[in-house]
């Protein structure tokens, strides 16, 4: 009878740690790459470059067919990942100079408060791009807020804006990293500061030299011409092929922390962003150069954290969403040789445009979401976007968000019970362009129809575009001429949309 008792209640406590188990919140960790493009990953279809660790990923989850980002440049991508809001809503949303105040609100709901509000530890690890402090104007030798914290991230490791742009230094929690108080930190991007010397009149001292008219000609950090002017913090300047090490092992050191309770990571690589310098172990291993290179170092580094996640027992009710920010670049101001050994690559896939462009390589993008304990894998051409996830979590979380508009709840899509997502999507670039049903309208526009210097097809023109992307995802043939009470359709959609700002 007493080893009869014994089995059933050991019967009933497994039965009840596994129901408990079940029952808890899960993990979330988004991954978001920097500059990749919806055909840079072998589960994708690129052919000439493996990323298994990441295919690992969409063969266990949901990979999307139909995800985006919210425009085709970094900083007002990041905004409305972080506010729920389109960028063009707000002035002052474009890319960020490295010196910039802080432009997301710290009165509105943002996607780490909802995590902060469902009980969740919230972690920042990697690049953050959306300035810092109340002005320019600010001293780099004290904590500079507000930035990650005032938005809701408990902790935070970056750096301030882009690989390419000074100050090039790490901050933990609003403070410099290694700062020597007897070498403080000035930036300025009108004018130059102190005696560094700079990739313009000493081009001698670059190990990557600048292509001409970029603006990566200014103060040289580890041999790379920065943009922007920096003197001081010798002893807490990062070195370029360092970043993924030192962002990975804040990542792992922040899940190890928090592996007893919900935590939300987000986990912001600079791969394949320029300046694409490579650590020596992935250095020739692309065959596609450095951007190959440095795309391989991206896929390690999700290997890593997921490796992590299986040692601690927590990869089944971890939901990792993997996506990037806008789509690709291959020239972008650094002499690399991304362009002469593409070797036959195609980074945004059979999508026409990239990195700059309105047209669909733009926006739509690498978009994973895996959840072992509750997502059934598969693949879904649910349009979704990046901007869905505050809503998408404050619904699940049974928590109201505030000021989100544009952000909506599209949790079914996320998980694979609704194969439709969302009714109808914005895109920004230099214009705006809406999808719905499949429909793409594309506005007028004066700006340059292609990029000389990024070798950017734009989406660029002065009369409309519209597209059919059911059966022409290349956005080739234009069928406005064919179709104008569509076009008055979707004009009429996105100026509702827009008047909704004022």
């Amino acid at each position: 009878m007493n080893h009869k008792f014994l089995l059933s209640l050991f019967i009933f406590l497994a039965s009840f740690n596994f129901y408990a188990s079940a029952q808890k919140k899960p993990n979330v960790i988004i991954i978001y790459a920097d500059d990749l493009g919806y055909g840079d990953l072998s589960c994708y279809g690129a052919t000439k470059i493996k990323t298994p660790n990441i295919d690992a990923l969409a063969k266990q989850g949901l990979r999307f067919t139909n995800g985006h980002c919210t425009a085709s440049t970094c900083t007002p991508s990041r905004y409305s990942l972080m506010t729920g809001r389109y960028a063009w809503r707000k002035k002052g949303t474009g890319v960020l100079p490295g010196d910039a105040a802080l432009i997301v609100p710290t009165d509105n709901s943002s996607l780490p408060s909802i995590f902060q509000q469902a009980g969740y530890k919230t972690g920042l690890v990697g690049k953050w791009h959306l300035g810092l402090g109340t002005a320019v104007e600010k001293d780099w030798n004290k904590e500079v807020k507000p930035g990650p914290k005032e938005v809701g991230f408990d902790y935070s490791f970056i750096f301030p804006a882009t690989a390419d742009r000074v100050p090039t230094v790490f901050m933990e929690n609003q403070l410099v990293v290694g700062l020597d108080t007897n070498d403080p930190i000035t930036v300025d991007y009108k004018n130059p500061v102190g005696t560094d010397p700079t990739g313009k009149d000493h081009p001698e001292l670059l190990k990557m030299p600048a292509e001409l008219n970029h603006g990566h000609n200014m103060t040289i950090v580890n041999g790379i011409g920065r943009i922007g002017y920096m003197q001081g913090g010798k002893l807490a300047r990062w070195t370029d092929e360092e970043l993924p090490f030192t962002f990975l092992t804040k990542a792992k050191n922040f899940i190890e922390d928090h592996k007893e309770q919900p935590f939300f990571l987000y986990y912001a690589l600079t791969e394949p962003h320029v300046p694409r310098l490579p650590a020596n172990m992935f250095k020739g291993k692309s065959e596609l150069g450095y951007r190959g290179d440095v795309i391989l170092q991206l896929d390690w580094a999700v290997g890593e954290i997921t490796k992590q996640l299986k040692y601690l027992g927590l990869d089944k009710n971890t939901m990792i969403i993997f996506s990037s920010d806008n789509g690709p670049v291959i020239m972008d101001g650094y002499e690399d040789q991304g362009a002469e050994k593409l070797n036959g690559h195609t980074p945004a896939g059979p999508l026409r445009g990239g990195k700059y462009s309105i047209l669909e390589g733009g926006t739509r993008e690498p978009f994973i979401i895996s959840w072992p304990a509750k997502i059934k894998p598969g693949v879904s051409d649910a349009l979704v976007s990046q901007i869905d996830f505050l809503a998408s979590f404050a619904s699940f979380f049974n928590i109201e968000s505030k000021n989100a508009i544009d952000s909506k709840n599209v949790w079914n899509a996320f998980t694979g019970k609704d194969q439709k997502g969302r009714d109808f999507f914005i895109e920004q670039s230099g214009q705006l362009a809406i999808v719905k049903d499949h429909w793409k309208y594309i506005r007028p526009s004066k700006g340059e129809p292609y990029y000389k210097l990024t070798h950017t097809d734009t989406g660029n023109l002065p009369t409309a575009q519209l597209y059919n992307l059911s059966d022409d995802i290349g956005e080739k043939n234009n069928l406005a001429l064919k179709y104008p009470e569509k076009i008055k359709e979707l004009e009429a959609l996105l100026s509702a949309e827009e008047a909704k700002t004022k």
